[in-house]
């Protein structure tokens, strides 16, 4: 019996293995040769079938032996049905090319890939641009976890981001190069910043649903502006589709950090973006009537949650002539992060001690409520095949309200006794609104005449940023800790408290014209390009300070209850600081011409030329308060040559070589030599300071094997000569006073090795990329010696070589993708690493803070159903990666402390934590 059934088990398993088998294949365009996405193969007369892979593949199972029919179908393509013969288990593998259906549907397709929004036509930018570039499509965006372009922008090789208190990422590093090295475009048109120091532009405020694609330029050509080290970030905005389309999502989430503690708000309905001084005169006297109390009503409460919605809406009307698109964003957010921050004392640095020692512990929670608002429309118009003009409007705004609330422990004093539970205490609280916008409108036009052979293009450009920040209130109480029970005392002696008013504001004005003509010279055709720009900028800076006292400095504050707006205040500077120096007015007018040629001779592309610009920069002081130049000027020219070459090797492979000069300019506030309080130090500007030029060299190797696969290698270096970086230096006149200020120093040089490679296996994907920059400068550091003959100790001046601000040695990303097209699923799991970096550069040598090496770690979902409906999920990061800050040195006194702040011969200075972050919502596209 056993025999029998054994015989009939190994009769069933032959008939069934000889009788099925399975089929595979790939489904390729019949004109690109690249593979198709998401094409749907079935076994006709049967349930059988299944889709295309990334990599264009398919594989069905169990398939009966003998003749059967296979239909492939995919949207826009014509539909093959193919007949084939099952005979044998090893079927070789079919390969299917799939015809656009139609002329004019092809058309369409061709001009709706155009867009960079999917992966296949992102990559096909990236093989034919002159410049060494790198894209995120549209597609990219909308299935990562990223909210905002600057968290987008952390995927692209060689990019590092720096991130704000609540760990969000703000701006961009390229190549080592920190942010003030790079400028920002949005649809090719340079825009102002709202920062209320610098030019760079806070990516954190654009949301990234309103983009088609993010472009990486990482070469110029004479035809692009010059000041860009590092590279260029170009948001390029959503294009009105050929026919009606309506996309929406709707989302909420919470973030781990409020299940775990409460959130900290104040009341913001009684801030007066108006000083007293600006509401009533320069005599005016203030009182404390006239400052409103809600920014002393603290309240801690559970944050409801997230809430994020968008909504874009476009069209092509007319015969395609008229196209319009409106698309908006909102996004209402609560961020935080539980910070430890050690102060250090340097007056104990000396060749004998030559480390900072710790003298306060500051245990800091943040509460972040963040109002993201963005608006763009485009209209643009087809005359006819020769003429198009478009006007595009754009606003983004971000409001942040928040509140910083820390206890500072003093370790520096004998009440200090951990075991017993006593020190001496200081509680601040901050309460900050900070309003940042940035405008631009753009009206362009696209001309050709004489048969394609002369081409104009021109721009006019208005655009603004503003910078509000009213009412910044800060206020200190002392308090003890007794046998680990806390209590607040009173005021402390000293500017207990203090209300700030910043604002600042850019408005810019810009006309761009390029000019191209086509000719040909003995068998080659030659673009011959001229052209350029000329752009006013202007910036209104205002700050107002006023400082308050306790009308009775003894009051008692043990029984604080929530707030602090039964304190009784008087205005210790009525007039308010107007004499402030850091009222002041700039200006800054560039104007630019290049000249461009560019040829193909065989294999190889040519692009070179040159570019001139003219830079008129100055400041006026408002109030000056005995600076020795309140007012000042720079005027310098700049030839910038540039030279691309492009050598095809063959359809798929390319080698791509660079060299540009570019240049950094400063900033307005790092020319005006006035003081700006900082929290933890003065800054000002350097009236002295000049511009940095830098000579780029970049090689790449490009391999393009299919649409959306890709394999980059290359190699960069970069000399730049008088880089800025900031270093804290003396008074020339009164050297107790140390101010954290701009400099040149000499030439730095920066190099790497970037390796970018994408690839699909069917279901699965895997896109990595990784960075390797080396870089190094020299700068003057103080350090302290005992004079043999005066006994006094007394400061001298070394040099240090060391690696430029912000540069990470490693970088590295990587993304495992997984997608469905027939089951509607895509995922993904994506890794950041940043390596070590400088994050604030000491006045004393070895004393600079460093960042560790971090993984940031974060994932998305999403299931697509019938009717354009997607339900979708992001959280971010998953491993709660700590932003931690140490100092590479150790002082014999941080060892008494209670606190583990020294460990492998390192100090650890300051730790912030931000906790994991989870959405989830659903996509309408019709």
């Amino acid at each position: 019996m056993n025999k029998l059934l054994q015989t009939l088990l190994y009769l069933l398993i032959f008939v069934t293995t000889a009788s099925a088998t399975k089929i595979k294949g790939h489904v390729y365009d019949q004109k690109t040769g690249e593979p198709i996405v998401g094409a749907s193969v079935r076994i006709e007369k049967t349930n059988k079938g299944t889709s295309t892979g990334l990599d264009g593949s398919f594989e069905i199972k169990d398939v009966d032996r003998g003749v059967l029919t296979l239909r492939i179908s995919y949207v826009s393509y014509k539909t093959v049905i193919k007949e084939i013969e099952i005979a044998k288990e090893d079927n070789p593998k079919l390969v299917i090319y799939l015809e656009p259906a139609g002329k004019d549907l092809q058309e369409v397709t061709v001009v709706s890939q155009k867009n960079g929004s999917t992966e296949r036509e992102a990559r096909r930018i990236e093989q034919q641009s002159v410049q060494v570039m790198n894209i995120v499509s549209g597609r990219a965006i909308e299935v990562s976890p990223d909210l905002t372009v600057a968290n987008v922008i952390q995927r692209v090789s060689g990019v590092s981001v720096e991130r704000n208190s609540n760990g969000d990422a703000q701006y961009a590093i390229i190549r080592g190069m920190d942010k003030r090295y790079n400028y920002t475009l949005v649809n090719g048109v340079k825009i102002p910043s709202p920062d209320n120091q610098y030019r760079y532009v806070p990516l954190d405020i654009f949301p990234s649903d309103i983009l088609e694609r993010l472009e990486v330029y990482k070469t110029l050509t004479p035809n692009m502006e010059a000041d860009a080290v590092g590279g260029v970030v170009n948001m390029v905005m959503k294009n009105a589709p050929d026919r009606l389309q309506v996309i929406g999502n709707f989302s909420t989430g919470y973030n781990q950090l409020f299940l775990d503690r409460k959130f900290m708000s104040f009341d913001q309905s009684s801030i007066n973006h108006k000083t007293p001084y600006e509401l009533n005169g320069r005599a005016y006297q203030a009182t404390p009537n006239d400052f409103g109390k809600g920014v002393f009503d603290y309240n801690l409460k559970v944050p409801p949650p997230n809430l994020l919605g968008s909504l874009s809406i476009g069209q092509r009307f007319l015969k395609n002539k008229l196209g319009v698109i409106v698309a908006g964003s909102y996004q209402n957010t609560y961020r935080g992060s539980n910070s430890t921050f050690y102060n250090v004392s340097t007056s104990v640095i000396s060749d004998t001690n030559p480390f900072a020692s710790i003298v306060n512990r500051s245990d800091r929670q943040f509460s972040d409520h963040q109002k993201r608002y963005a608006l763009h429309g485009k209209v643009d118009y087809l005359f006819n095949n020769n003429n198009k003009i478009s006007l595009y409007n754009v606003y983004v705004r971000l409001d942040n309200a928040q509140v910083r609330d820390a206890v500072t422990t003093n370790f520096n004093n004998s009440i200090y006794n951990p075991q017993a539970g006593n020190a001496e205490l200081t509680y601040t609280t901050r309460s900050r609104l900070t309003e940042q916008q940035i405008y631009n409108t753009t009206l362009h036009g696209d001309h050709s005449l004489f048969n394609n052979k002369f081409k104009i293009q021109w721009s006019g450009v208005y655009s603004s940023a503003k910078n509000d920040v009213p009412d910044n209130t800060l206020i200190s109480i002392n308090g003890l800790r007794t046998n680990f029970a806390e209590s607040r005392t009173v005021l402390v002696n000293t500017a207990p408290v203090t209300r700030r008013w910043q604002r600042n504001t850019d408005e810019d004005k810009a006309g761009y014209l390029d000019l191209t003509y086509k000719a040909n010279i003995g068998g080659t055709n030659v673009d011959f390009s001229t052209g350029g720009l000329y752009r006013d900028k202007q910036r209104s800076n205002f700050f107002n300070n006023y400082t308050f006292a306790a009308v009775n400095a003894a009051t008692n504050y043990a029984d604080y209850s929530g707030n602090y707006t039964n304190i009784a205040l008087s205005v210790t500077n009525p007039a308010g600081g107007v004499a402030n120096s850091q009222t002041y007015e700039a200006y800054e007018k560039v104007g630019a011409g290049y000249g461009m040629v560019k040829f193909n001779v065989q294999n190889l592309e040519v692009v070179g030329g040159a570019r001139v610009e003219r830079t008129d920069q100055g400041y006026q002081m408002l109030f000056p308060a005995g600076e020795l130049r309140p007012t000042g000027k720079q005027v310098y020219t700049d030839v910038l040559p540039s030279l691309t070459l492009k050598y095809k090797l063959d359809n798929k492979q390319q080698l791509h070589g660079a060299y540009f000069k570019g240049l950094n300019r400063p900033g307005f506030f790092e020319l005006v030599p006035g003081g700006a309080i900082n929290e933890d130090y003065v800054e000002r500007g350097n009236p002295d300071l000049k511009r940095s030029l830098a000579d780029n060299y970049d090689l790449r190797y490009e391999l393009f094997p299919s649409a959306s696969e890709q394999l980059l290698v290359g190699a960069f270096y970069k000399k730049i000569k008088d880089p800025i970086e900031f270093t804290f230096q003396a008074d020339a006149t009164r050297g107790q006073d140390i101010y954290y200020t701009p400099g040149n120093f000499g030439t730095a040089r920066n190099y790497g090795v970037e390796l970018d490679y994408m690839k699909f296996f069917n279901k699965i994907g895997i896109k990595a990329n990784y960075t390797y920059t080396h870089s190094r400068i020299t700068t003057p550091k103080t350090m302290r010696r005992l004079n043999s003959s005066t006994g006094q100790v007394e400061p001298y001046l070394v040099d240090q070589t060391r690696p430029l601000y912000g540069q990470s040695e490693h970088v590295a990303n990587v993304s495992l993708l997984y997608k469905d097209t027939k089951k509607g699923w895509d995922a993904q799991i994506a890794a950041a690493y940043t390596g070590e970096r400088i994050n604030t550069i000491s006045q004393f040598l070895n004393n600079d803070l460093w960042q560790k090496g971090f993984v940031q770690m974060d994932a998305s979902a999403e299931k697509r159903f019938k009717h354009g409906v997607t339900l979708f999920i992001k959280a971010g990061n998953l491993l709660n990666t700590p932003a931690k800050l140490f100092v590479k040195g150790t002082n014999t006194a941080d060892k008494n402390i209670a606190d583990d702040v020294v460990s492998n011969g390192q100090t650890l200075i300051r730790s912030d934590y931000y906790k994991q972050s989870y959405l989830i919502g659903i996509r309408y596209k019709l």
